[in-house]
């Protein structure tokens, strides 16, 4: 293949916008029901719209849900899995109207719950089947805008409750249909019946907690009442300092469960009959310093599942998880030989198979199917097969960047942990005297972790000639909890720091152009990467620079030395990201409306440093050139964020742009809102960094 000698980021690449945009379906949440294998489907083509889709054992594979149906719950609004396999069909949340509806073959989708009201409308999410078959018991979200029978408002409350829907469809017509089993907590998931129907466990967890802080396991026997009363109710682990996740009864008096109370997410096993009266603490199956779940952002999502004959497939590990085999007998834990790097979406069992969702650089994440090895077997015998890619076709492997893991050290001694993606392109070649402009990118969450997955949309970039260095800041998931709450009460100052420690690094070892480096994230990454061009130590001042710079290096502090501005980042590129944290206090969501709580502290009390923190009121002369990108139907981050930190870069005369989208929430779905972001921020990047990436239309730019 010729090459062409051309500088960074005008490479002539074959993966245009319009590849990241169709061609990558979202697949999420398999399940096993029998020898079927359910899972969700998000496709760009369609809207965004996300569809159930069933493969039978005859191998083909069949979409159970035509348009305009859209299974997407919006429970807690980052949803979760939509739907719960039957028998005869299928039970689903449609988008809409968050109704639930049952589907069975060739009859329309009828509807299980009343329509929303004037006052109040219900979303339901974490599915199960009741023990009798007869109902759904599940996760209710009430949302309230009128006022009650007393005449008191209610406007914006949110309330949450475990309860059971018919399947018979009576709850249409009579809402009360609708038995309430557990309420009185701000917040539940993992409803668990016992095999017996004797029992239900469930997790609940109350303001101003996430559940990777603090949540507690519950279990109460069942009768024909509610078990919202606290003294029906047995709490078997956790409390504000431990996080547990996950139930799954063994037998009929024994479950497992995660907890991190050994500081990392590890599987136990507890029995609830031994309690009250002998109060012995869970037993750890196979503790280790390695995590066995991920924080619990969407809902239905089991770390692990167990087997036919009592073993238990599990994903564990840090930077590089492994699908393996656990004996809780011995404790013995089992790993297969896969050429996965990345698993997710939860696990789910029936005999002695296991779908997950899995993948790595060189292969897109699949919904794939394992068949686990009877004992004794060996470990290396798993047979697997891919039943969904959500690629079709995969580009030559020339134009994908090979990711290396790199570990820095950061503020105080303390590891960073990165990913960095070199340019790579077999037809393009930059300027022996050149190096590649590199854009740090920040996740969202703060606790979410990135791993070395194929990912069309960096690649649309490093095909470019753009590298990118991918960072699990402090805060991130994955390494424990100890590095987790690295970012409680720093929000702003450790992720920032920690981005900037690996920009240095690499202009440091002279792989990356200190004149030329970006930064973008979307959320939570989208503020870390307005913090780190605006507030506290993103914009350095000759104290913060040499405390930054001595983290990565003098030649670190000489590249941003030597390009006449006072910070690191040359250009930002922010998705829905927070900028006005008392706004964002204020305006978002309720599932997330007191995690700041422990990002930056308690309001009242800390004001001062949600106004001292936030990118809003801290844009100067020094801050570079930024891109805004907003979906208008965003309730988690308001438009009101991105306007906000708008009309500050404009007062001050700094170079930005701000595209909103119509009909776009929390992260982008529809494929022209893709393609029209993509092309937007590369033709940014190079009107900031000197270059002109080919066939992209130019994006005006205001101020400067």
């Amino acid at each position: 293949m010729a090459t062409e000698t051309t500088s960074y980021g005008e490479w002539p690449s074959p993966i245009e916008s319009a590849d990241v945009a169709r061609k990558q379906i979202g697949l999420a949440f398999p399940t096993m029901a029998g020898e079927c294998v359910w899972w969700q489907e998000m496709r760009p083509s369609e809207g965004g719209r996300q569809t159930v889709v069933c493969r039978g054992p005859d191998g083909v594979s069949r979409d159970l849900l035509p348009a305009p149906w859209n299974a997407r719950t919006r429970v807690h609004e980052y949803g979760g899995r939509s739907y719960l396999p039957l028998s005869d069909g299928f039970v689903f949340a449609n988008f809409s109207d968050q109704r639930l509806y049952r589907s069975r073959d060739g009859v329309q989708p009828g509807p299980l719950t009343a329509a929303p009201g004037a006052d109040t409308s219900d979303r339901f999410a974490d599915f199960v089947l009741a023990p009798g078959g007869n109902e759904v018991w599940c996760v209710r979200e009430r949302h309230c805008s009128g006022r009650d029978e007393a005449g008191r408002g209610e406007a914006g409350r949110v309330s949450r409750a475990i309860v059971a829907v018919p399947l018979d469809g009576s709850a249409v017509d009579d809402p009360d249909a609708v038995r309430v089993l557990v309420s009185g907590s701000d917040f539940y998931a993992f409803p668990a019946p016992s095999p017996d129907g004797t029992r239900l466990a469930w997790i609940c967890w109350d303001h101003p907690r996430m559940p990777w802080d603090g949540t507690e396991l519950r279990v109460a026997a069942l009768g024909d009442g509610p078990l919202s009363e606290v003294n029906q109710q047995q709490l078997l682990r956790g409390g504000e300092a431990e996080s547990v996740l996950a139930p799954v009864w063994r037998d009929d008096r024994s479950l497992y469960v995660i907890s991190d109370r050994s500081g990392w997410w590890n599987l136990y096993l507890a029995d609830p009959l031994a309690f009250p009266r002998a109060p012995l603490p869970p037993i750890a199956l196979c503790p280790r310093e390695e995590e066995f779940a991920e924080p619990l952002w969407q809902l239905g999502r089991y770390p692990y599942a167990v087997l036919d004959d009592g073993r238990i497939a599990v994903v564990h590990g840090q930077d590089q998880p492994r699908l393996g085999v656990l004996d809780p007998g011995t404790g013995q834990l089992f790993d297969f030989d896969l050429p996965y790097q990345v698993f997710g979406s939860g696990l789910s069992a029936s005999g002695r198979s296991v779908v997950t969702i899995a993948g790595g650089p060189a292969v897109p994440l699949s919904v794939i199917k394992a068949e686990i090895p009877a004992p004794g077997q060996r470990r290396q015998a798993a047979e697997v097969h891919e039943l969904r890619r959500t690629l079709d076709s995969v580009p030559d492997a020339g134009y994908l960047p090979v990711p290396r893991k790199a570990c820095l050290t950061g503020a105080s001694g303390s590891v960073v942990h990165a990913l960095v993606y070199p340019p790579a392109n077999p037809a393009g070649r930059a300027p022996d005297d050149e190096l590649p402009p590199y854009v740090v990118w920040v996740h969202g969450g703060p606790t979410s972790q990135v791993g070395p997955r194929l990912d069309l949309e960096k690649a649309f970039f490093t095909s470019r000639g753009i590298g990118i260095i991918d960072v699990n800041y402090g805060g991130s998931s994955g390494y424990g909890r100890a590095y987790r709450e690295r970012l409680r009460g720093q929000w702003g100052i450790v992720d920032v720091a920690d981005v900037m420690t690996a920009a240095l690094a690499l202009a440091e070892a002279g792989e990356a152009d200190g004149n030329r480096l970006g930064i973008r994230g979307g959320s939570a990454g989208g503020w870390t990467a307005l913090a780190a061009v605006t507030s506290g130590i993103g914009v350095l001042g000759p104290d913060a620079l040499d405390r930054v710079a001595g983290e990565a290096g003098e030649a670190g502090s000489d590249a941003v030395e030597g390009t006449g501005r006072k910070g690191v980042f040359a250009a930002a590129a922010s998705y829905f990201g927070v900028s006005d944290l008392r706004g964002f206090a204020a305006q978002t969501h309720d599932f997330e409306s007191r995690y700041l709580d422990g990002l930056i502290g308690p309001l009242p009390e800390c004001e001062s440093l949600y106004a001292e923190r936030a990118p809003v009121g801290h844009v100067n002369d020094a801050t570079c050139p930024v891109l805004l990108l907003q979906g208008l139907d965003d309730p988690i981050v308001p438009p009101a964020q991105s306007e906000s930190i708008a009309a500050d870069l404009a007062a001050h005369g700094i170079r930005y742009a701000y595209l909103a989208f119509a009909g776009e929430s929390h992260g982008f779905r529809k494929a022209e809102t893709i393609i029209a972001s993509l092309e937007a921020e590369i033709s940014f990047y190079g009107q900031i960094m000197g270059f002109t990436p080919p066939g992209v239309p130019p994006l005006p730019l205001t101020g400067g």
